[in-house]
């Protein structure tokens, strides 16, 4: 049986729980209870990611939401001597790397990619790629994943994988020399759909374009502007405008692309707060909010299309 069913989660911190919520709302609806076990492929970024990996380790949801409602306060946990040293996030991240990794090492334990029950993949970023030749010599994406081949990531552990994909600049540390890989697809819809084309797939693990289906969940989207046509800025005034710039930027590109290929085969549910609204990835004051949020949120269309095409 050939890939058909695709679920991409994006990045977005502690607002990862408006997927976590909606996909419990949506394995309840009538005739949608099978909805994660028929998925073929999760993908992830940051956040998303690590939905992912625990789609793909049969983790359930409600492991998933502890993940948040339980586990986030510890990993978003900084100390008064970790700031002033910092300079409050002015010369280093926001927070220590050892609490994510920690938290991520208690959920997912040593399983590797190769031991997930499902198809996945997850966006890195890889600060150096350490060729030997000066010539090639660079950074770029990663993207990590469980297909066999000879560009298999099956043996990575989890938990090592899920801290790489949420080490955020300005947020964390780098770990092992990757960043969050929202530097490049905050929403990997587009890195899914090119994995299930790879040639170098095993024939099951191919999509056919005109078969595939993708469901591609956001996680609450501030609205964002700067007013003004000219802005002087230097580096200093850029660097947090910037970073919300690229992320909203490469977000909206990969729906396009999607929605253009795959047409009518393709939902994405990406709700937006109002305007008065406006969290941030370490928020964790919010996640109560953020649950109440994601149980009132209109689903019917989506119901709808997987329904029909689920």
């Amino acid at each position: 049986m050939t890939m058909s069913r695709v679920i991409s989660v994006d990045g977005g911190g502690v607002r990862g729980v408006i997927p976590v919520v909606i996909l419990q709302r949506l394995t309840h609806e009538a005739g949608l209870d099978d909805l994660l076990a028929k998925t073929d492929l999760f993908a992830g970024t940051s956040t998303g990611g690590l939905i992912a990996l625990g789609l793909a380790a049969d983790l359930g949801l409600p492991a998933l939401l502890d993940l948040y409602e339980q586990r986030a306060p510890q990993i978003f946990h900084t100390s008064l001597l970790h700031k002033i040293r910092d300079l409050d996030n002015l010369i280093g991240a926001g927070y220590q790397l050892q609490n994510l990794r920690g938290q991520l090492h208690d959920v997912f334990g040593e399983r590797r990619l190769d031991d997930l029950t499902t198809r996945v993949l997850v966006t890195a970023f890889d600060m150096d790629n350490e060729a030997p030749a000066p010539a090639a010599r660079t950074w770029k994406p990663k993207l990590f994943h469980n297909f066999p081949g000879t560009d298999s990531d099956g043996a990575e552990l989890v938990h090592q994988v899920a801290t790489y994909t949420s080490a955020a600049p300005t947020y964390f540390p780098t770990a092992d020399g990757y960043v969050d890989g929202g530097v490049f697809a905050t929403n990997p819809s587009m890195c899914a759909l090119a994995q299930t084309q790879d040639p170098r797939n095993q024939a099951e693990d191919r999509g056919d374009l005109d078969q595939l289906t993708m469901l591609s969940l956001g996680t609450g989207h501030s609205l964002q502007y700067i007013e003004g046509e000219t802005h002087d800025w230097g580096q200093l005034q850029w660097v947090r405008p910037l970073i919300d710039l690229m992320l909203d930027g490469v977000n909206g590109i990969a729906d396009y692309q999607c929605r253009h290929i795959l047409r009518d085969r393709y939902c994405r549910f990406a709700p937006t707060f109002d305007p008065a609204i406006n969290i941030g990835m370490d928020d964790v004051g919010q996640i109560p909010y953020l649950v109440d949020y994601a149980r009132n949120l209109d689903l019917s269309e989506v119901i709808h299309w997987l329904t029909e095409r689920w």
